[in-house]
């Protein structure tokens, strides 16, 4: 194998400063928009969610996320959001039109690309056939739905709201609704064996969805699961899930482009990609996180994670700028999780600092056959998707 030749890029050169590099290539924008509430939060959650306790206040989280949005408007002024993703919590639990007004708004504000990606997260036990049809009618076009399991007791055990006839019927109904649509399934759940999670993947992509995400499940710190364990597969009957997955959807005609993402042909998740490749987001809501890149640095924001202060109009929590000795863990962090990995030039582009300042880690993760690189990309080698961590550690300054 050759050599990993440091690269120093041709494109406009880093503009260091006090506050580190400067970006001159305009970056994708994308909007992600945080709904904080939820039926019930489940034991392995470690968003920002709190169980909604009688009323929810619409109108007024309305009004702070236009607030929020209209603060914001001076770091974004001249740019094209491409893609919107409504998360959560629960998003679902909003009426159609609450999420009416709220597009509403951020179109009067943003200029949004004419075939930008709408996103929004649905909990199967939270939607009906009224409720999907305002959704799209008030311009969302892409949808989300976190089945997680077609199995009813590790539904229980997950601490879901829904159950298997329930997660089949708002498969049924997006898809009648929606041109795109996302399933969400977790494997190496409590006590599940392979014959289960390969028929819990056999049930999904028989709906032909448009796309499906396979999350591992992890005992998370601050939540019920990582305080009191539940009896989970071992690492090995982990791994052989994972593979299972990855060979069955493979066979299935879904490209495994993204760690935990799998697509039909011109269906992989527009949003998702712009934070794998560095680019720009800016994060409104209770809990919400943004990136976002000028000339002056990267900087990176983050809201009041409570919905009661966030109501409070004081949304700011954090905002730092990126050092310049974080960017290539930073970046590779998101970039490497991209199965087919990133064009060399695509590190300056998004970080204004010369790819040579990570040749070291490149050549350290190349020689334990964690990737590849020459001077016109950098991909993750199959063992490296599979110790991902270890990859990443090598970029840790």
């Amino acid at each position: 194998m050759a050599r990993l030749i440091p690269i120093a890029l041709a494109a406009a050169p880093a503009l260091e400063t006090e506050a580190g590099p400067g970006i001159t290539v305009s970056l994708p924008l994308s909007l992600y928009v945080h709904f904080p509430w939820c039926v019930k939060k489940c034991p392995y959650c470690d968003f920002n969610s709190h169980e909604a306790r009688g009323h929810i206040p619409e109108e007024d989280y309305l009004a702070a996320l236009i607030a929020d949005l209209e603060a914001s408007l001076p770091q974004v002024w001249g740019r094209r959001v491409s893609s919107i993703f409504i998360g959560g919590g629960t998003p679902s639990l909003l009426s159609a039109r609450a999420v009416d007004t709220l597009l509403a708004a951020i179109r009067a504000r943003l200029t949004l690309a004419p075939d930008a990606e709408i996103t929004m997260e649905a909990n199967p036990g939270t939607v009906e056939a009224g409720k999907f049809a305002g959704f799209r009618d008030a311009g969302v076009n892409r949808v989300s739905l976190g089945i997680q399991s077609f199995d009813d007791l590790h539904l229980a055990a997950l601490g879901r709201i829904h159950s298997a006839d329930e997660a089949r019927r708002a498969i049924e109904l997006a898809l009648a609704t929606f041109e795109n649509v996302n399933l969400d399934l977790m494997y190496a759940l409590p006590q599940q064996t392979l014959g289960q999670a390969r028929k819990d993947l056999e049930t999904a992509f028989s709906f032909a969805p448009q796309h499906l995400s396979a999350y591992h499940l992890t005992l998370e710190p601050n939540t019920p699961f990582h305080h009191a364990p539940p009896p989970l597969p071992d690492d090995d009957l982990s791994a052989d899930m994972q593979e299972m997955i990855e060979e069955t959807l493979g066979a299935a005609g879904f490209e495994h482009y993204e760690t935990s993402a799998f697509a039909i042909a011109g269906r992989r998740c527009a949003h998702n990609l712009n934070y794998w490749s560095f680019g720009d987001y800016l994060g409104i809501g209770a809990g919400a996180h943004g990136k976002l890149s000028s000339f002056a640095g990267i900087v990176r924001e983050s809201r009041r994670r409570h919905p009661r202060d966030y109501l409070g109009g004081d949304f700011l929590q954090e905002r730092h700028t990126v050092s310049a000795s974080e960017l290539p863990f930073e970046f590779m962090m998101n970039a490497l999780r991209l199965t087919g990995g990133f064009p060399a030039r695509l590190f300056g582009e998004r970080t204004g600092l010369p790819l040579s300042v990570a040749a070291d880690a490149l050549e350290r993760a190349r020689r334990q056959d964690l990737l590849t690189a020459d001077s016109e990309r950098i991909s993750p080698t199959r063992k490296g998707q599979r110790f991902l961590n270890d990859l990443l550690q090598l970029f840790l300054t």
